[in-house]
């Protein structure tokens, strides 16, 4: 199965146990030979030889039905993990909808479904589909019909079935949350509010993300009992932490950089810091002609200006806010999710000055950023001075841009099709042998041009996350209470936010 061979580059495949979180009453981990014998044939039918670390200390806990948060990187084997675990507990002789995999895209679902076959699920009798939207609802009706155990797919889609009564999910044992940063990044928070009135309440539950900002904090609890957390976490902060990113990117070409970088990341809110008057100009122009609301704060500004822009950054009705350091100096933006270093700072002080702009009181941050050749040195002694550890990503390609704008129209015309109701719909029938001639004739350019419309009106507004745990609310305004100063961010600093089950209670192996 490909997902045992891919690992981050430098990790190792046995992580530092100081870097593993477990919940309390930890299990010990369990290793090939140990599993069940029809788990085992699974292993054998893929040719593993041994299990990796997150399936390892993950399947104990899933094997004994204990709800669980798993923080695992991407292409570490936690698919094999949850896989196993379906397996255990799908009773083939029973044609119902058992277990549900959510994923943000419809390539993970994919995927996901690829590796379901490659590790023999079909063969051991479990029937699969794999749910989303753009494709037509026929063969996914057809696998329900059949009675198919497991479901994966994305929110929106999955919701769609359920509503239309073409997919139960009574008989549901297993729930996985695949990516969910990822998911709600793309937006799917309001239809996972509402899929959640659909299942039993008797059922085991797992996430797993990469990150554990809050609101995938929130996430969990809304959609799990108690969970325990088990981080595998190679620099171990698994919790709300500031995460530090960079781009490579030709200083030409940063301001359509920074575009592809948003509509990707999909953030709720943002400072972009530039150096200079005429870079905070030209960023919040590119950013406007795309459809996204920014605004800009410079000393060129009157007073006036600056005082109806700041009131609409503290009432929470700017998404991006584009200055200068002297212009941003005394504004502190309560859960600023990013921070976008458009160019790079003068001196490394101001670079943890404007990094410290997010991740503030316990909640999760993303600082993002965007470097030439040169400024990649300067960053290194950045990362160097002040043990940060960086992550270097690859710049998304239009190709990336496409499929992620893609999904999450996808998701909303769905979404507000599904709210329809009965008149309008039949107003909405007069246009259908318009919409079948447009199609028949190829009339592309009228399809795009109508829905990037539609996209640009509605994706302010549908971007929706979860609120934060009431205890993590509680604990962040405590910790608001002792003052808002900037802290050195330290590679082993611990945020203060946990699980409600497990808060306090980990322990290191």
């Amino acid at each position: 199965m490909k997902d045992n061979d891919k690992q981050e580059p430098g990790e190792s495949r046995h992580p530092d146990p100081e870097s593993t979180q477990e919940p309390q009453n930890a299990l010990p981990p369990i290793r090939v030979e140990e599993l069940p014998e029809h788990l085992r044939h699974a292993v054998e039918r893929v040719g593993w030889k041994e299990l990796t670390p997150v399936q390892a200390k993950a399947i104990p806990y899933l094997i004994q039905g204990r709800d669980l948060m798993v923080q695992s990187r991407t292409g570490t084997g936690k698919t094999g993990a949850f896989l196993l675990s379906i397996l255990n507990q799908v009773d083939t002789n029973l044609a119902a909808c058992q277990a549900l995999v959510l994923t943000p895209t419809r390539e993970l679902a994919r995927q996901v479904t690829a590796d379901a076959e490659e590790l023999g699920l079909p063969e051991a009798g479990v029937r699969t589909v794999a749910v989303y939207g753009g494709t037509r609802y026929g063969p996914q009706l057809e696998a329900f019909q059949k009675g198919a155990h497991l479901v994966i797919g994305t929110p929106g889609r999955v919701l769609d079935h359920l509503v239309r009564r073409s997919l139960t999910l009574d008989k549901l044992r297993v729930l996985v949350l695949d990516e969910a940063d990822r998911m709600l990044s793309m937006g799917f928070w309001p239809d996972m509010k509402e899929l959640k009135r659909h299942l039993p309440n008797r059922r085991n539950s797992y996430l797993f993300s990469a990150t554990y900002p809050r609101t995938v904090f929130a996430l969990a609890e809304q959609f799990l009992r108690e969970p325990e957390f088990l981080s595998l976490s190679r620099d171990g902060e698994y919790v709300a932490a500031t995460r530090h990113i960079f781009y490579e990117v030709p200083r030409m070409e940063k301001d359509r950089a920074i575009v592809r970088i948003i509509e990707v990341e999909n953030p709720d809110s943002a400072i972009i810091f530039c150096n200079t008057k005429a870079n905070v100009s030209l960023v919040a122009t590119v950013l406007g002609r795309f459809g996204y609301d920014a605004d800009q704060l410079s000393s060129d500004l009157t007073q006036n200006a600056r005082d109806r822009v700041l009131a609409r950054v503290y009432e929470k009705k700017l998404r991006f806010l584009v200055a200068t350091d002297v212009a941003a100096r005394g504004i502190d933006i309560e859960r600023l999710s990013h921070v976008f270093l458009y160019d790079f700072p003068e001196d490394r002080e101001s670079y943890i000055h404007r990094t410290g702009r997010t991740g503030r009181a316990g909640e999760g941050g993303t600082a993002v950023s965007l470097v030439d050749v040169l400024e990649r040195v300067e960053l290194k002694g950045v990362a160097r001075d002040y043990g940060i550890e960086m992550e270097r990503r690859a710049l998304p390609t239009d190709e990336d841009v496409q499929a992620t704008v893609g999904e999450r129209t996808t998701a909303l015309l769905e979404a507000r099709l599904r709210n329809l109701d009965r008149l309008v719909r039949e107003r909405m029938e007069r246009m259908m042998p318009l919409a079948r001639r447009l199609v028949e004739a190829e009339e592309t350019e009228v399809f795009a041009m109508l829905l990037d419309e539609y996209y640009q009106a509605m994706l302010p507004d549908s971007f929706e996350l979860p609120d934060a745990p009431k205890k993590e609310r509680d604990e962040g305004r405590d910790r608001s209470r002792g003052g808002g100063e900037e802290k050195e961010p330290r590679r082993d600093s611990r945020p203060a936010a946990r699980s409600r089950r497990s808060s306090g209670r980990r322990r290191r192996r």
